[in-house]
């Protein structure tokens, strides 16, 4: 039977220029949810996305780029009078990424709306756009709702240190974000900012068990840890290849989980039961989507060659030395 759950996404939509040696080498639709969509989208899962753009040619591409790559953009806005936002990404020696943004500060307004969600849903969101003062009225809308349909909440902290000075005004809304969510995500950088620890089991424990149960934390290249009431799993990250760019990678290994989720029709009632090979296995398709894009300019991952209807399906790929 053909599974309908889908996956939401509510975040900023930024126009991404790629620098390399001090040159532009691409410019791509970027923001960190809106890159966590497209993916889901290239995989045949059905989605939406929530956010806004200004009514220039930028945000009219945008809306031409979800389309194409299967996001639904009845919930993305264009408004006039406003510019769309851009950044500016350098990529280092290291393939990692410094950034300039050019933007305002995020805001709900009269023509911000939200879909219909549905039991078993998941729901991707993060990064300023989930904490700021402007965007707090739909965030929280989002996750009454969200709650009341039990969609599967997963939140990725995304909490950078050019934020570091709003840590104790951003605090309350972290903090109440963790509460309605049934995963966090989160990498040990965020962590190291927000907490100043980059210990998994530290930080699950001190912060995070008392408000969700289910934490996962990565690292980059390093072991990624699955926090949960039963246990805490170690998991090592494939080695990637061929690393063009990490911009995205953590972006994708979200929508690598959430379309684990759904293909492997896990359930929020399923969870507490969930034993160390289950969450492996979400783990590493997880990795999958974000081993893909670091190896692409761009913030996503390919396209597959075939949309998998359930777990057995899936592996037919058009990189082939991404690990499963």
């Amino acid at each position: 039977m053909k599974n309908h759950r889908k996956v939401v996404a509510a975040g900023e939509s930024i126009l991404d220029i790629l620098f390399r040696n001090g040159q532009p080498v691409a410019a791509v639709p970027g923001g960190s949810s809106f890159n966590s969509i497209i993916s889901v989208g290239r995989a045949g899962v059905p989605c939406t996305f929530v956010g806004y753009n200004g009514a220039d040619i930028v945000g009219r591409n945008t809306v031409g780029f979800l389309r194409e790559n299967g996001v639904d953009t009845e919930h993305f806005h264009l408004r006039e009078g406003e510019k769309s936002a851009v950044s500016l990404a350098f990529i280092g020696e290291n393939k990692d990424a410094s950034y300039l943004f050019y933007n305002e500060p995020p805001q709900v307004s009269a023509d911000s709306t939200l879909p219909q969600m549905s039991r078993g849903d998941v729901v991707l969101f993060g990064s300023y756009f989930a904490v700021c003062e402007g965007m707090r009225p739909l965030i929280t809308e989002m996750l009454g709702q969200a709650a009341s349909q039990n969609a599967i909440v997963y939140y990725d902290v995304n909490f950078r240190s050019n934020h570091k000075g709003e840590r104790e005004a951003l605090l309350p809304a972290i903090l109440q974000n963790l509460r309605q969510s049934t995963i966090v995500r989160g990498s040990a950088d965020d962590f190291e900012v927000l907490f100043s620890s980059r210990d998994a089991r530290v930080i699950y424990n001190m912060y995070i068990s008392q408000h969700c149960p289910f934490f996962i934390c990565t690292a980059g290249a390093e072991a990624i840890f699955v926090c949960t009431p039963g246990g805490i799993h170690e998991f090592q990250a494939p080695p990637v290849q061929d690393i063009v760019s990490t911009v995205g990678a953590g972006d994708s290994f979200n929508a690598g989980f959430a379309c684990a989720l759904i293909w492997d029709n896990i359930m929020p009632e399923d969870l507490p039961g969930l034993s160390r090979d289950d969450w492996q296995r979400l783990v590493m398709t997880a990795c999958d989507f974000a081993g893909q894009t670091c190896r692409s300019t761009e913030n996503y991952i390919k396209h597959y060659e075939k949309h998998p209807d359930n777990p057995d399906s899936f592996g037919t790929r058009t990189d082939p030395e991404c690990p499963r």
